[in-house]
Parts: structure tokens; sequence; C-alpha cells
């Protein structure tokens, strides 16, 4: 991934690679990058030999998830599918209030249990960064639990979390007035997130059945010196890319319902757009154009939005193939869209390329020939893992 344009479109030929290529690390960071035969005449000590063909990309990263929830929303997966849309059934009292409250009726023990287990599925499929969003509270009470438990996750060693306060995802139905309820964080709930230090990050859902443009202007102007901002944004309806930019957010995440002007507007930003596949799949909506995105020359990532509602799929590597069949994309895009260029949407510069002082992220599949990786539509998976310097065999 080194050397690649941050923003636009990339070609195959773009991308650097190395033949017969070995990487030195010390403790968790890459030293040196270079022909494993120089390596190894060099480093005497070297302690790990792959002794098949393999190919190495940066470890995966997932700048938009909502893995911190329990319950489940298969019923109205069928309810969709039979023709009621994602509006309806939230209009109806269900959706996200659904998973707020089997989230608000489970344990710290349970809610720590299931989202070790999705972090460790997506560790094994090559994901080592993950942003984990809070948001299926009922309360503000219940949201410092939700960051507490992402936060203690994040002590374990799983991989890299980067937590999102999402407090905005939807008024709670305790709340008479969404304008009260957006008060009511600004006021009682980011002094003790920022004192507590549980996030750097705040989101807000812009949408119909969420949380209005006006709404949302209140908002981000009371906070924006204190957080960095991420959008969701023209998933159904257009408006929210707009507020993003204008905000300088790292992001604004959907982009599924997007006009030409908007595209523009977001190509002349610093802010990212990511792109959410298993959205769509869950949903049956269309993809969020990333071929036009990136040929308008927009910053563009791709997350998974593992959540119980719209995409319970949770497979990056899955969704990025199809995305890319279906989009027109070319390896090096899609690759790019789920390491260096996802590192970008979250602010972090450490990682999503190989090389030397960056960390020690990546991750090898079992093949001569890294376009096999995307060939085989999200089948082939890592062989093994090095996370920060340590390396496991993956089986």
């Amino acid at each position: 991934m080194e050397g690649l344009p941050k923003r636009g479109a990339i070609s195959d030929s773009e991308l650097v690679i190395i033949e017969d290529g070995g990487v030195i690390v010390e403790k968790d960071k890459i030293t040196e990058i270079g022909l494993f035969s120089e390596l190894r005449n060099k480093h005497k000590e070297i302690t790990h030999h792959i002794d098949y063909p393999c190919v190495l990309l940066p470890g995966f990263i997932d700048s938009h998830t909502h893995l911190c929830f329990d319950g489940t929303r298969s019923d109205e997966y069928a309810k969709r599918n039979s023709g009621k849309s994602y509006q309806e059934i939230f209009s109806e009292g269900g959706g996200i209030h659904n998973t707020m409250v089997s989230t608000s009726q489970s344990s710290d023990k349970i809610l720590m249990k299931v989202t070790r287990e999705r972090l460790f599925r997506h560790f094994k499929e090559g994901v080592l960064t993950c942003e984990i969003k809070s948001g299926y509270a009922q309360s503000l009470e219940e949201e410092i639990r939700l960051l507490n438990i992402i936060n203690n996750i994040n002590s374990k060693e799983i991989m890299d979390i980067i937590p999102t306060c999402l407090a905005a995802h939807v008024t709670p139905k305790s709340f008479n007035s969404s304008e009260k309820y957006l008060e009511s964080i600004v006021k009682d709930l980011l002094p003790e997130i920022k004192e507590k230090g549980l996030s750097k990050r705040i989101d807000i859902f812009i949408e119909d059945k969420a949380f209005s443009v006006s709404e949302s202007l209140s908002y981000l102007s009371a906070v924006k010196n204190d957080f960095d901002i991420t959008i969701h944004a023209n998933q159904f309806t257009s408006g929210g890319l707009k507020v993003g930019v204008d905000f300088g957010a790292v992001s604004v995440d959907h982009l599924e319902v997007i006009s030409d002007k908007e595209i523009d507007y977001l190509s002349n930003s610093e802010t990212t757009g990511v792109i959410l596949p298993g959205c769509s799949l869950g949903l049956g909506i269309p993809f969020a154009p990333a071929r036009k995105l990136l040929d308008g020359n927009c910053k563009l990532s791709i997350a998974s939005d593992w959540n119980p509602g719209s995409a319970p799929m949770g497979d990056l590597l899955l969704q990025a193939c199809l995305l890319g069949a279906f989009e027109k994309l070319s390896n090096a895009e899609v690759l790019a869209g789920i390491t260096v260029r996802s590192a970008e949407a979250l602010g972090i510069k450490d990682r999503g390329i190989l090389e030397s002082g960056k960390l020690a992220d990546f991750i090898g599949f079992k093949t001569n020939d890294y376009r096999e990786i995307l060939y085989n539509q999200g089948k082939l998976k890592p062989s093994f893992i090095c996370k920060r310097g340590k390396c496991i065999i993956n089986n």
C-alpha cells in the first residue's frame, strides 16, 4: 500500500509489490522491508519463516461498526424480504429501538462475551483495528455503560479498538423531544465521556427517522471543539453529507443516496466518505456509488457496518469483494479501501501500510498471486496474522 494516492481512483499498476520479500519487526513496529534473502543475511536471528507461497498485506481496518449489542432482528429481516421497508418497521416501533431494549436487558458479562466473540471472528478474518460505536442505550447512564464495555474489551488485546459515542443514534422512547435529548447529551453525557476518556469521537445519525439537519447543526456546534466528528449521512435521504463536510468531519458514512453535486462537495474537502456494502446487502438496496465517488476524486473507505438490523453479516472482506465486482473497482481500490484509506477515515496514521516505522500489523494469505484474494470473494482467509509484532498461525 506504499505511495498510493489518498483520494480518487487507483489502478493495479500503482501497487508496489515486493516479490520474495521480507519484513523485520522489533517489538510492535516494522523496522525494515526488502528482499527476504538480503534481510536473512543481514539478520541471522530471524525467528519466523513462512515456507509456503504467501501474499502479505497490512491488517484490515474496519472503520464503522455497531458490534456492542445483544439480541437479534431476524424477524425484521424476514419482514423486509416480504416487502416492508426499514423505515416502515422503525415507524411501527421496531428497528433500532428493538436492539436498544434487548441490549438494555443484557448483563455486562453477556454483552462483553458476545462482543468479544464478534471481534474474535473479525480478527481471524484479518481485521486488526476496529471502530465500535455505542448507540443502543435507552438512557444516558446506559451509554456510559456501553462505552465502558467497549473500552474494557480494548484492554483485552483482541485487536485495537476505536470507540465512538453514538448517543445521537435515535431518541430513546423515554425522551419526549429529540432536541431535549440532544441537549442532555451535550450537558450531561459528553462532559463525563471527555473526563473519563471513554471516546474522542462522536457520531450522529442524520435522517428522517433519527435527527434532522437543523437539530444536528445545533448539536455539532456545541461539541465540535471537544471531539472528532463522524456522521451517518445520506443513507435514505440527502443532507447529512454537507453537514459533515461543513463541520470538518473525519468521515461521512453510508452515502447510498448522493447527488453529483454532493460528490463534488465531498471531493473538495478532507472528509473521507465511508461506504457500507453490508448495509446494502442486508437491506436489499443499491450500493453507494463507489465508482463515481472515486472517479470524482473523493477520499473513500470501505467498512462493514456490522449491526443486528441492516448489516448482520459482518464479513468485511466478502463485502468489499462484492462491492468491487458490482461497482467495477480495481484490486488496488478495494484493498486500499480496507487498509490505508480506512486508517485515514479514522484519522490514524500508524497503520494500514507496510512501511518502516508503522505498526507491525499484517496478515498473510496462502497464495502466490494477490489477485486471488478478491477473486475468491471472501472465501480465502488469512493463513497467519501478526498483531503488533505478535504472530499467530490462523487455522
